[in-house]
Parts: C-alpha cells; structure tokens; sequence
C-alpha cells in the first residue's frame, strides 16, 4: 500500500518560513521523481516544484528564489524549504510521486496559511 505523509504546514506570518517533509512508504523511493504541487481555493492544482529521480529541479516561477526542493532517498522523504512566505502561498500543498503513467500517488495534503 503506497502512502506519502505530508507534515510541516501551519500557519506562519508574511516573510516567514516554513519547511514541508513528505515521508513515502509502500514505493521505490529513489526511481520516482517527487514533486509538491498546491491548490488554492477556487483555483486549480498547480505545480510548485519538482525533483526528478535523478535530481533534476523545477520550479513555478512565483517561488522561484523562495522555495527550495530537496530528497533524501535513505529516509524516502522529500522537503519543501519556504522562505519569503508571502499570503498568495496560502494553500493546500499535497507531494507526489510519479514512476509512471499508472504509478503516480499523491499525499493528503497539509495546509499552510501565511497571513498578511
């Protein structure tokens, strides 16, 4: 059974940090690229940043210089570093996990609120 558990969202104040961690279990870890995605409400799900198996990075442009992506595949987690915090980042942020078309699992999400 394949579960990725976010943790580390809450609510933090404009300018401030925060640090996302998603623990995977019931996958190969280390061959799946890992991204954290997020949606606010009324809006679609949009991509925040990606990390590739072979640790090749992505970012949306709006957190581009903030956000920073990280993987540490001895402990199958993945991290999201949020600097800079602004309140147009307050949304649900879910990680997932993609190997293939028909392995691509997502977490439950965890919610972070920056306020103004």
């Amino acid at each position: 059974q394949v579960q990725l558990v976010e943790s580390g969202g809450g609510l933090v104040q404009a300018g401030g940090s925060l640090r996302l961690s998603c623990a995977a279990s019931g996958i190969v870890f280390s061959i799946n690229d890992m991204a954290w995605y997020r949606q606010a409400p009324g809006k679609q799900r949009e991509l925040v940043a990606g990390i590739t198996a072979s640790g090749r990075l992505n970012y949306a442009d709006s957190v581009k210089g903030r956000f920073t992506i990280s993987r540490d595949n001895t402990r199958d987690t993945v991290y999201l570093q949020m600097n800079s915090l602004k309140p147009e980042d307050t949304a649900v942020y879910y990680c997932n996990a993609r190997y293939s078309r028909v392995s691509d699992h997502w977490g439950q999400g965890t919610q972070v609120t920056v306020s103004s």
